[in-house]
């Protein structure tokens, strides 16, 4: 075991983001936590979110409660019509869920939607839901569905309330300090009901939500040509929360849906919205594509074709484990006072970097370069290495998640001399030009085929959808990875 080398903080982030970290293993020791530190604690899991707002001193806890590692948090379960999804079920885990993709496709479709395979991997859908951004995608389709939530606290117990009224504003909702979300449930489409999710952003992937719209419609009949008994739209970013186009669902009552029952439908949606002017629309132009998106939504319904852009194979970056994290037993539940953890094989122990990220845990205890800070809010995949198998972005995850975790990074790949077959193919490809970009890269290639062994374009393009490369040499990078697929295919032949 190694003893990490102690560096002291440089640059802009140098200073200590939080106090304390805490593994929690149980939602009882949670409650006692939140019970005794109040205001000044705050939940993380994925942590997609709140580290930025940490950060960017938008939130400043004293102590991070980390969940990730609470017994059956991301159980998901499905009783009596019903969908139970656990406080720490991910969006690629729902995207990546046969029974969810068949009864529950507005919240499929929308988990895929959501940032890319990194940040997916560790975001959760509970998280998504107590940020209350009104630009978050997976609460739009969770209100159309009738979604509700579970509060627990010591002091008071248990609460259930109605996803609406849990929301009350802008990143505003009913959730006490003492209190835990651990359960959302909504429930499952019936045979006579289809549904979809649309999102306009302002590129293909890793974008926030100008517009947002969910649809569900039940008919009196299996068949889709028979008259409308139930309709459902939901607007997201368009107004403080996510509100619903009640005329447009009135109207829709007893109609079957025609070219002009569609277009009057998507004009009254546009009644619902209240939008803004910001850096990505302004509210004239969202506006119109309320009535743009509703319409393509009916009009997907109506034709059975709202599947026809979510893959039947969808990549996500966690090759065999399932999307599950290997919770390993942490001895003493708590704040570590030292990290012990294996990185690539050794065992460290890492002092004082509680209060630190994985990715300067990784760049200044242990020493470990190659993994590098772009962005710091998940949106290059330029530090992107495997915790416990899974692909994430480490500039995200609180250093004290690798206590008793084992890690990956860029300098893990190599054995002894021999190159791993994705950093050769990049050589021999000429995918590396400033070469910044290519750890981060060259990880998601390597997990990606450990995943599928002779992915498509279509699967390496949705692999690297949250890497970027500034020097805009994606042509490249994709031969490469192609390349790669190449060398494994031949060895395992030579074997």
């Amino acid at each position: 075991m190694l003893l990490a080398r102690q560096r002291e903080p440089f640059g802009w982030k140098g200073y200590s983001v939080w106090e304390t970290c805490v593994n929690a293993t149980s939602v009882e020791q949670v409650l006692d936590l939140l019970a005794k530190h109040g205001q000044d604690a705050r939940i993380i899991n994925g942590g997609t979110d709140l580290i930025l707002e940490i950060e960017r001193r938008v939130r400043s806890p004293r102590v991070l409660i980390d969940v990730s590692r609470v017994s059956g948090s991301d159980d998901i379960h499905f009783d009596d019509g019903v969908f139970h999804l656990g406080a720490g079920v991910t969006h690629n885990q729902v995207a990546g869920r046969k029974d969810l993709v068949e009864k529950a496709f507005p919240l499929a479709s929308a988990c895929w939607q959501v940032g890319a395979p990194q940040i997916r991997n560790r975001a959760t859908i509970a998280g998504n839901v107590v940020t209350a951004s009104p630009a978050n995608d997976t609460i739009t389709p969770l209100t159309a569905m009738g979604a509700r939530v579970i509060l627990q606290s010591q002091a008071h117990g248990k609460r259930d309330l109605a996803l609406d009224e849990f929301i009350l504003g802008v990143r505003h909702t009913a959730l006490e300090p003492d209190e835990m979300l651990t359960e959302i449930s909504f429930p499952a489409s019936k045979e006579n009901e289809f549904g979809t999710f649309i999102k306009l952003g302002l590129r293909q992937a890793q974008a926030i939500s100008v517009v947002n719209t969910a649809v569900i419609l039940g008919f009196g009949s299996a068949s889709r040509e028979s008259k409308i008994v139930r309709a459902s739209i939901t607007l997201g970013a368009v107004a403080p929360t996510i509100v619903a186009a009640e005329e447009a669902q009135r109207f829709l009552i007893g109609k079957t849906l025609d070219d002009h029952v569609i277009a009057e439908a998507a004009r009254l949606a546009t009644r619902a919205a209240r939008p803004i002017d910001d850096i990505r629309g302004s509210a004239e132009y969202r506006l119109d594509m309320v009535r743009v998106l509703v319409a393509r939504a009916l009009a997907s319904l109506r034709n059975g074709t709202e599947r026809d852009d979510f893959p039947s194979e969808r990549v996500m970056l966690w090759g065999k484990t399932g999307g599950e994290f290997q919770v390993q037993d942490l001895k003493s539940p708590g704040s570590p006072e030292a990290i012990e953890t294996t990185v690539n094989g050794k065992e460290y122990v890492v002092a004082h970097a509680n209060d630190k990220t994985l990715l300067r845990m990784l760049r200044e205890d242990i020493g470990l370069a190659g993994t590098k800070e772009g962005c710091a809010e998940g949106e290059c995949g330029a530090c992107t290495v495997f915790l416990d198998g899974i692909a994430v972005d480490a500039c995200l995850v609180p250093a004290p998640r690798a206590h008793r975790a084992n890690i990956v990074t860029i300098e893990g790949l190599q054995r002894g001399e021999d190159l791993h077959p994705v950093q050769a193919a990049f050589l021999e490809a000429g995918a590396v030009q400033c070469g910044y970009c290519s750890p981060g890269f060259i990880m998601s290639g390597a997990k990606l085929l450990e995943e599928v062994d002779h992915p498509t374009r279509g699967e390496i393009r949705q692999a690297l959808s949250g890497n970027l490369c500034r020097c805009t040499g994606y042509h490249r990078i994709i031969e490469a990875i192609e390349l790669a697929a190449g060398f494994l295919k031949e060895g395992a032949n030579r074997t």
